[in-house]
């Protein structure tokens, strides 16, 4: 199941040719990914690293951009869940904009303990994870 959300480009995100600044991008995903964790799973990062003393890093993002995205244009993000390891989950983003494809790319988080390792998803979580993972994409990861 994918989770979207709409994103107006704003003066903010783009470079003096007022596209945007592909760092940005990167920001963008971010917001996606916290908020999916908010809306979509309800388990919020500020009940994962305030609450339970971890995190969610990233440890591996692969990006793909397929056309530029300019100020003012409404860019719809999707995230799908793709795979889920023992403590790793892999994500799915794709940005559209006008019927163009922006951007593709494959982000792996990992849920991490207070004292910086990996360790299994909390039950909870994964099985809110779980419940959106694609069929027959899993790949079972670490």
């Amino acid at each position: 199941m994918s989770y979207t959300r709409d994103i107006r480009i704003e003066f903010n995100h783009c470079d003096p040719a007022g596209i945007v600044f592909f760092p940005r991008y990167f920001e963008m995903i971010n917001s996606m990914t916290e908020n999916f964790f908010r809306d979509r799973l309800d388990y919020p990062f500020e009940r994962i690293v305030l609450g339970e003393r971890s995190s969610v890093p990233t440890v591996h993002l692969e990006i793909d951009f397929r056309a530029p995205s300019k100020l003012g244009e409404m860019v719809r993000f999707a995230l799908e869940v793709t795979g889920l390891g023992r403590s790793s989950v892999d994500l799915r983003h794709r940005a559209t904009g006008a019927g163009v494809v922006r951007l593709e790319a494959h982000q792996r988080l990992v849920w991490v303990d207070e004292s910086g390792r990996a360790v299994a998803w909390p039950a909870e979580l994964r099985t809110k994870l779980e419940r959106d993972l694609i069929t027959g994409a899993n790949d079972e990861r670490a």
